[in-house]
């Protein structure tokens, strides 16, 4: 016998290309939209992963909250809205969204609201790192925490750490890893050729590169003088960035190229929609993050067969296990000479550990793994399974 489908209203701060958005995307495309319909919500504008929503089949509203500027009537006018579509559940993502989601479904539903799953998608480990806005989001929702959600997922089980320590219920949270797309990410020879080929990098150069958007949370600067050792060290390497604002008309970007003496040998790309094909260009794949929670690029990296060198932040250090390196955040020297054991590895030993990257990837964090979680997640809730 067929179940009864859940209808879930998802309710996100935005849809730019970030981690979460990502997130997003990957579990709509992998649930079973029959048993699972769902419609997006975006407090804020709905680009640019809006439309690629949409030709899901999902609905997608966007309520067009200017950013920095807080609005309390929108919890109001969400309200509202849920009262009208009448979802089974709602699932929110990061911070504000669990705020005003968890209070507007309590709204929506006065004496039998739906239930609300909030999804935790940071790990910190200083509260003065959030600007003052998102310190009093997160210190209201530690407070609410025992009250608006059914449970609390986390990506990370460092996220999960990290929150109960500030007052999360911590018996509601649950952790259900990022999943990857293994069929996106994957070795891929042309693809390797092509990139390199565009970018005028030979077949044999060596090639370090990170993906991430410009944010102190991700160390760039780290990265740059990392790339300034390992070069000096090693003349012919190369360094590949892509990430929204990872361009030179980032005036702190441009400095830090300068000041590494770069210029010429890192190609920043900006934002980027073929990361794949970038990835599978690259011979180590690097994550200079001061904080993650469960870094999404590294498994992608894992994935297309690259070994991975990365700071031990969050669940980073856990997703490469023995297949890459690990080293303190903020730690140039380290990061340079972690880049240089991997590139000075012979050719067949790297692709080795470049197979059991994959070979991890697969067993533990394939996206369908973590749809099927989310899946078991929203059916216990609403069958009124959980203890």
């Amino acid at each position: 016998m067929a179940e009864t489908p859940v209808r879930i209203t998802h309710v996100i701060a935005g849809l730019g290309v970030g981690g979460a958005e990502m997130s997003l995307l990957k579990l709509l495309s992998t649930l079973d939209r029959g048993q699972f319909p769902a419609e997006v919500i975006s407090l804020t504008g709905d680009a640019p992963l809006g439309e690629r929503i949409r030709l899901l089949g999902i609905p997608v509203r966007a309520l067009d909250l200017a950013p920095g500027r807080p609005d309390p009537r929108l919890v109001l006018r969400l309200a509202a809205h849920l009262r009208r579509s009448r979802p089974d559940l709602v699932q929110t993502w990061m911070y504000h969204a669990d705020l005003i989601g968890g209070l507007a479904a309590r709204l929506a539903g006065l004496f039998h609201p739906p239930p609300v799953v909030w999804n935790v998608r940071h790990t910190f480990t200083n509260m003065d790192a959030f600007k003052p806005g998102t310190r009093l989001v997160v210190r209201l929702d530690a407070r609410l925490s025992r009250t608006l959600p059914a449970r609390i997922v986390c990506n990370a089980e460092a996220g999960r750490r990290s929150h109960a320590a500030i007052g999360y219920a911590a018996d509601k949270m649950v952790v259900i890893p990022n999943g990857f797309d293994i069929d996106a990410f994957r070795p891929d020879p042309q693809a390797r050729r092509d990139v390199r080929r565009e970018l005028g990098i030979g077949e044999e150069t060596p090639l370090v590169g990170l993906c991430a958007r410009f944010h102190p949370d991700k160390d760039h600067h780290t990265f740059f003088r990392a790339a300034a050792l390992l070069h000096a060290r090693m003349p012919e390497a190369r360094f590949l960035l892509w990430g929204k604002g990872v361009d030179e008309g980032n005036p702190a970007i441009s400095a830090w190229l300068d000041e590494a003496g770069l210029r010429g040998v890192a190609h920043l790309l900006g934002p980027r929609d073929d990361s794949p094909r970038l990835t599978a260009a690259l011979d180590v794949a690097a994550l200079s993050s001061a904080s993650e929670a469960f870094p999404t690029v590294v498994g992608e990296a894992m994935a297309c067969e690259i070994p991975c060198a990365v700071t031990d932040v969050g669940d980073a250090a856990d997703i490469v296990g023995e297949t890459g390196r690990v080293v303190p955040p903020g730690d140039p020297p380290a990061l340079a000479e972690a880049w240089q054991s991997l590139l000075a590895l012979p050719a067949a030993e790297r692709a080795a550990l470049g197979q059991q990257a994959r070979r991890r990837v697969l067993a533990r964090f394939d996206i369908k793994q973590t749809a099927a979680a989310y899946a078991r997640l929203y059916r216990d809730i609403i069958a009124g399974r959980l203890e």
